[in-house]
Formats: C-alpha cells, sequence, structure tokens
C-alpha cells in the first residue's frame, strides 16, 4: 500500500534538500578534480566529457520527466516511460559516441563514455522520481538525490585518491548510483504499483513525435545563451569569456533556485486544470510568481551588499574590478528562471506549440541582438540573454493566459 501523501510544503522543502544536496555534491566533484590531481588534465578531460554529453543530454531526456508529471490522464505506466527512457537514453549514447570519435582525441573517449553512462543512470532514476512526484512522495526524490550526491562525491574521493584514474572514478560514481536506485528508489516506487518494462510501437511513436516540438524548444533555449558567450568568444576573445563564465557561474544558481520553487507544483498545476479548479490554479500561479520575485530581490541585495568581494574571495584579486557584471547577471538569471517556469507550465497543460514558438521567440531574439556585443562586450552578452529571455517569456505567458482564459470561458 503507498504511503501517506506529504503536503505541497513538505515537498517543496524535500525536493530543494535533496536538490541542493547533489548539486553541492556534483560541484565538489569538478573542484577535487582539481585539488587531487597532478596537474589539470584530468579536470580538462572531465569538463570535456560534460560538454560532450551535454550537448546530447535533451534527447536523453527528451522532455519526458515534466511530461510524466503531468500525465494526469494516465497516458502511460510507469513501466512504459522507463521502457521508453531507455530507448532516448541508447540514441543519445549513440549519437554522444559517435560526435566524440568524430571530434574529441581518443585519450578522452573512454572517459567521455563512462560520462554518458553515468548520466544515463542518473535519467532512469529519475523516471522513478516522476511517480514519485506524481504522487506527492517528493521527500523520497529529496533523500534519493541527496544519497547520489554524497554517494558519487565519496565514491569518487576514494577511487581518485588510490588510482587517480578518472575513469575508474566515474566507474565508481555510477555504481555507486546504481546501488542507491536498486536499495532505495526501486522498493519506494514499487508501493504506487507494479512496474513492467514494455512499450508498444505505437506509443513510441507517439511520444516520438508529440514530444518533438519541445525537445527543440530546449536546444533553441540552450542555444539563446549559448551562443552570444560563444559570439564574445570571436570578437573579444577566449579571456573575456572566461571572465564572464566566471561571474555568471554562482549566479546562474538563482535559475536553480527557481526551479525549486516551481517544480514541485508542476504535478498541482496539472491536477488543478484538469479539474478546471480556476481559483486554485490561479493561487498556485500566483504564488511561484511571488516566490520567483522574492528569490530575485533577496539576490539582489545580497549582490549588491556582498557581490565583487566574493567574486575575489572565490577566484582571487584578478576578478578585482567585474563586480559591474553581477547586477545584469541577477536580473537575467531571474528572467530565465520565470520563462523555464511558464515554458514548463504550458507542458503541464499541454500546449507544445507555445513551448515551441515561445523559445524560437528567444532564440531569435538572441541573435537579433549580437551587435550589443561590439561595443558593451559582456555586459553586451547579458543584455543579448535579458532580451532574448523577456521576449519568450513574454510570447508564453501571452500564449498562456489565452489559453486559459479561453478553457475558462471568461
Amino acid at each position: 500500500m503507498a504511503a501517506k501523501q506529504l503536503s505541497l510544503k513538505a515537498n517543496m522543502l524535500w525536493n530543494s534538500f535533496g536538490s541542493l544536496t547533489n548539486l553541492a555534491c556534483q560541484w565538489l566533484v569538478t573542484i577535487l578534480i582539481v585539488r587531487m590531481g597532478s596537474g589539470y588534465e584530468a579536470a580538462g578531460i572531465f569538463s570535456l566529457a560534460m560538454s560532450v554529453y551535454n550537448i546530447f543530454a535533451p534527447i536523453g531526456q527528451y522532455r519526458m520527466y515534466t511530461y510524466q508529471v503531468t500525465d494526469v490522464e494516465n497516458e502511460n505506466t510507469t513501466g512504459e516511460y522507463l521502457s521508453f527512457r531507455f530507448i532516448t537514453n541508447g540514441v543519445a549514447l549513440f549519437l554522444c559516441m559517435t560526435y566524440a570519435v568524430v571530434t574529441c582525441d581518443s585519450s578522452a573517449l573512454n572517459a567521455i563514455l563512462l560520462y554518458a553512462v553515468y548520466k544515463s543512470v542518473c535519467l532512469v532514476l529519475d523516471v522513478f522520481h516522476a511517480c514519485d512526484q506524481r504522487n506527492h512522495r517528493m521527500d523520497y526524490i529529496g533523500q534519493s538525490l541527496a544519497l547520489q550526491g554524497v554517494a558519487s562525491l565519496l565514491s569518487f574521493i576514494a577511487i581518485f585518491a588510490y588510482s587517480a584514474s578518472l575513469e575508474w572514478s566515474i566507474v565508481a560514481m555510477t555504481l555507486s548510483v546504481v546501488v542507491i536506485g536498486i536499495v532505495y528508489d526501486w522498493p519506494r516506487v514499487r508501493q504506487f504499483g507494479p512496474i513492467s518494462l514494455g512499450i508498444s510501437i505505437s506509443k513510441v511513436r507517439h511520444l516520438v513525435f508529440r514530444c518533438f516540438p519541445i525537445v527543440l524548444a530546449s536546444i533553441a533555449a540552450a542555444a539563446a545563451l549559448s551562443i552570444p558567450r560563444q559570439f564574445l568568444a570571436v570578437i573579444h576573445g577566449d579571456a573575456a569569456l572566461g571572465i564572464y563564465a566566471a561571474a555568471a557561474a554562482p549566479v546562474a544558481l538563482i535559475q536553480t533556485g527557481a526551479s525549486y520553487i516551481y517544480n514541485p507544483l508542476l504535478g498541482y498545476f496539472s491536477e488543478r486544470y484538469a479539474n478546471q479548479d480556476k481559483a486554485g490554479f490561479t493561487a498556485l500561479l500566483s504564488k511561484a510568481t511571488a516566490g520567483i520575485v522574492v528569490l530575485g530581490l533577496v539576490c539582489s541585495l545580497g549582490v549588491m551588499m556582498l557581490g565583487e568581494p566574493v567574486l575575489v574571495l572565490v577566484y582571487g584579486s584578478k576578478m578585482s574590478g567585474f563586480g559591474y557584471l553581477l547586477f545584469p547577471l541577477v536580473l537575467l538569471s531571474l528572467v530565465t528562471g520565470y520563462m523555464w517556469f511558464i515554458n514548463d507550465l504550458l507542458m503541464a497543460i499541454r500546449n507544445f506549440r507555445a513551448t515551441f514558438l515561445g523559445n524560437m521567440v528567444a532564440l531569435a531574439l538572441s541573435i537579433v541582438c549580437l551587435p550589443f556585443i561590439f561595443k558593451l562586450e559582456m555586459t553586451g552578452v547579458t543584455l543579448a540573454c535579458i532580451a532574448s529571455s523577456l521576449g519568450g517569456t513574454v510570447f508564453m505567458l501571452c500564449s498562456l493566459l489565452i489559453q486559459l482564459r479561453t478553457y475558462w470561458g471568461s
């Protein structure tokens, strides 16, 4: 028998705890590779492995987490979602390694393959987590994510300290996540019903074609933020991009924080929409928007008070004088976080067309605004991305309001 559902507040707290713990552990791994290694080679290969896999991660994910969480009509079983994830993971792995063989040095191929397998295992557990969220038990998700992060970190430290082998360290991280999946996640997800592997060709075809626009949308959203950075490197050099990336890295956590606010709400949004609960849906929308705004205000105050000193503390005196980059970056992270929220909300109510078009608007504006970078350099990158995210947000928000007004008839 399934365990009792948790309150919305408890679900949000558990999700935030687990996600933050996992994120911190992943960050520590990237730091420890440099600290524990004899040089920068292992850190460079690990960074390359992450970058190469991230190109194809949207194919492995195929936006199925949000789709599964908001599947209030029970279109597919957990077993069918799991089977589909194995298919998309396989395609992503194949494309990732094909790309790596063509573009990367052979010495990095083993690490790239092993890291891709590691992330693929994490994506398999995401299917279990989506089932947990559907049943309002995000304490299971938070605990699993925290365990995955800590186990990955400790296994990496143990093996890398003993062998100095990046490849064996990634293998240890992968095995630790597999063990957590078997020992912790599997018994808990089984509380919500039996899970049988298998999915029909017709369902695979349906999911592939139905969700392909939102996969393209996620790629467009990533490109809208990446292209201005690449343009900065081309026009003003790699050093300028390095400074900009260093300033942007801690601020980007605001976007992650925004997702912790709204992600636990997606299932509730779908339920209220399906039940035509206008008051409940509107209340959730107001609360999520207010939460993201408050997050932005708090972070803005923090940047104004501590911005540049923290940059210098983390990166050294070479970042002195670049504090001016931070406030626009906070605004960018806030706007981008809200765009992600509206994007996922449109997915929750199955308006894939607006999601696709909104992200294409963001990509187009990002390209149109590239001339900002000629004169404003690093600030121009931020302004181009802000214009891009604002345009995408406005388009998708208008689409959302039109759909809600039509659906509710007022």
